[in-house]
C-alpha cells in the first residue's frame, strides 16, 4: 500500500486531525475476523460467524469500547462504512451491540472488498450522531488549495442553503488552510460536516479520482481553476400554457 493510500485510513489520519473530527476509538482485528470480512457474507452466514470461536472473540473485543460509548455507536473499518447494507439504509448504521455491529459488517460488500484488497486492519466505532443532510459537503482539495465543494446527499434541492453557501464557502476554505498543513497528501477529497454552531467536522478522506465528483461531475476539468460551492439549483416552474405532443 502506497504512503498516500495508507494515510487516507481513518486509523492513520486520525492522529493527526483528531481535533476536526468526532472522537474515534479503534479496535484490532484478529487475523480470523479480517478474513471473514473479505470473504463477503450474506445474513444467515453472517449470523452463524458470530457463534464461531472468531465471532465470539471478535464481539468480545468490541464489547468495553462499545460499552465506553453512551447509547448508539457508529461502526466502520480503516476505509469504508458498511452504507450498503440494509441497517444502514433503516437506521443510518445505528449499532447498540457488538453482535450487531459485526453482524452488518459482515454482510457489506464495500467491506468485504477492501479487506480483500488488504485494507482493513481496525473496527473504528464513533458515538451516532442523525446527520442533517443539507449539512453535509465534499471538499475537493487540489495540490493544498480548496478547488471546489459539492452538496454531498443529491436528493434534491435544501432551499436553506440559498443563504448559507456564500458563508459555507468562506467556512470551508478558513478549514481547508488550518489543516493542510497537518496532511502529508495535498491533492484529496475530504468528506465534512457543518454543525448548527459552524464547527466542521472531517467524515471521511478519499484518494482524489476515486469517488463521485458529484455536482463537479467529471473529474476531468482545470482544478486550478476554483468552481466554489455547488448545490442542487431549485426546480424549475413552468407556468402558462404547456402543450404536450406525442
Amino acid at each position: 500500500m502506497s504512503k498516500e493510500r495508507d494515510f487516507l485510513r481513518v486509523s492513520s489520519w486520525y492522529t493527526a486531525l483528531a481535533p476536526y473530527t468526532w472522537d474515534t476509538k479503534f479496535v484490532k482485528l484478529r487475523s480470523e475476523a479480517v478474513a471473514a470480512l473479505a470473504s463477503g457474507m450474506d445474513a444467515e452466514a453472517a449470523k452463524n460467524f458470530l457463534y464461531t470461536v472468531a465471532g465470539k472473540a471478535t464481539m468480545n473485543d468490541l464489547a468495553v469500547p462499545m460499552g465506553d460509548i453512551p447509547g448508539n455507536a457508529f461502526v466502520f473499518v480503516d476505509t469504508c462504512a458498511p452504507t450498503d447494507t440494509e441497517r444502514f439504509a433503516s437506521k443510518g448504521g445505528a449499532v447498540y451491540s457488538p453482535r450487531s455491529a459485526l453482524f452488518y459488517l459482515l454482510q457489506s460488500k464495500k467491506i468485504a472488498n477492501a479487506a480483500a484488497n488488504g485494507e482493513v486492519e481496525y473496527v473504528c466505532l464513533r458515538p451516532f450522531r442523525n446527520i442533517t443532510k443539507a449539512r453535509e459537503f465534499r471538499l475537493f482539495i487540489y495540490e493544498g488549495e480548496l478547488s471546489a465543494m459539492s452538496q454531498y446527499h443529491l436528493i434534491r434541492h435544501f432551499r436553506r442553503l440559498e443563504g448559507v453557501k456564500s458563508n459555507y464557502w468562506s467556512l470551508a476554505q478558513d478549514f481547508v488552510k488550518n489543516i493542510v498543513w497537518r496532511i502529508p497528501v495535498k491533492t484529496l477529497v475530504i468528506d465534512i460536516y457543518i454543525t448548527s454552531s459552524k464547527d466542521i467536522l472531517i467524515i471521511d478522506l478519499n484518494r482524489w479520482g476515486e469517488c463521485d465528483p458529484l455536482l463537479l461531475r467529471s473529474w476531468e476539468r482545470d482544478w486550478r481553476d476554483p468552481a466554489g460551492i455547488q448545490v442542487m439549483a431549485p426546480p424549475t416552474e413552468v407556468s402558462g400554457d404547456v402543450k404536450v405532443s406525442f
